[in-house]
């Protein structure tokens, strides 16, 4: 195992995961946020250096966590080798296994590897397994529609974490609230607000540089609000040089249709996210 800290060698890395989208796009989003800034203390493990052929990102070790919250404790995974990753897996000291944490990445292997290599350790595993989609490069959106209106286009701001914890399918409890706080406070976000400032529509990325969350409220939709508020998000994050990646659960029938209406790419990997709990936090975890 080795940690790699080397700002250069981090640059380095960012540019070699580009030859392996889109399976890679996970670890390059994470990567990317290490080296700007790295505001959610996120670190770099290899196998090897430079022909690597595992990686993992995760939480830095000296970084405060909460052993329930997985959304935090959350580890992304590239490959080229799936032997290697089991043995990064299995090394003493990559995982943190004695608290609740998730594990995402966009390769078929990673379920059962890294289910036997729990259940050796008698953690529990539960999947989630998604579409996944990337958008093309995206002109300025058309908000001429708001211009009569009392609505106004904007950002998200910690002072609406409640209502994005309660509306989230993830969500409704403590430890979501702060990740999404977290999220508010480090990465883009965009809303559409309405004449009293209340949120209607809105959607953010995360800390893989994935757009997430994205919802608008029952009583606004069929209005477009959603497409403008991806458009306009996905165009500020590729201003800054971040792919335009999401995530959509299979039967949403109307996030699929609008990634196909903006022309978005449904990649040939599916994204798949592990969320594992060791057995003292079996009845406390909230999935």
């Amino acid at each position: 195992m080795q940690v790699l800290n080397c700002s250069t060698k981090l640059l380095i890395l960012e540019k070699m995961l580009k030859s392996h989208f889109p399976e890679s796009l996970k670890v390059y989003g994470a990567v990317m946020n290490i080296n700007r800034g790295n505001p959610f203390q996120k670190e770099v493990v290899l196998d090897s250096w430079p022909d690597f052929k595992a990686i993992i990102t995760r939480r830095q070790k000296e970084a405060e966590t909460d052993n329930l919250d997985h959304y935090t404790n959350a580890y992304a995974v590239f490959y080229k080798d799936v032997n290697a990753y089991r043995q990064l897996l299995e090394e003493h000291g990559v995982i943190n296994w004695d608290q609740v944490f998730q594990i995402q990445g966009l390769q078929s292997e990673l379920h059962d590897v890294s289910k036997a290599v729990a259940d050796s350790k008698q953690v529990d595993v539960k999947l989630a397994s998604f579409k996944a989609t990337c958008l093309p490069p995206i002109s300025a959106a058309d908000t001429s529609f708001l211009m009569n209106s009392s609505l106004q286009l904007t950002y998200l701001s910690v002072a609406d974490v409640d209502l994005l914890n309660q509306t989230w399918s993830r969500g409704g409890n403590e430890q979501c609230r702060r990740y999404i706080a977290s999220l508010i406070s480090c990465f883009p976000s965009v809303c559409v607000r309405d004449d009293k400032g209340n949120p209607v529509s809105w959607s953010m990325m995360d800390q893989f540089a994935t757009m997430c969350h994205g919802y608008t409220m029952p009583e606004h939709r069929r209005k477009g609000y959603n497409r403008l508020v991806i458009l306009t998000l996905a165009r500020k994050l590729q201003s800054r040089g971040f792919p335009c990646q999401g995530n959509i659960v299979d039967d949403n029938t109307t996030s699929i249709n609008l990634a196909k209406s903006i022309q978005g790419d449904f990649l040939p990997c599916r994204f798949h996210r592990l969320i594992l709990t060791p057995p003292a936090f079996s009845r406390q975890v909230h999935l």
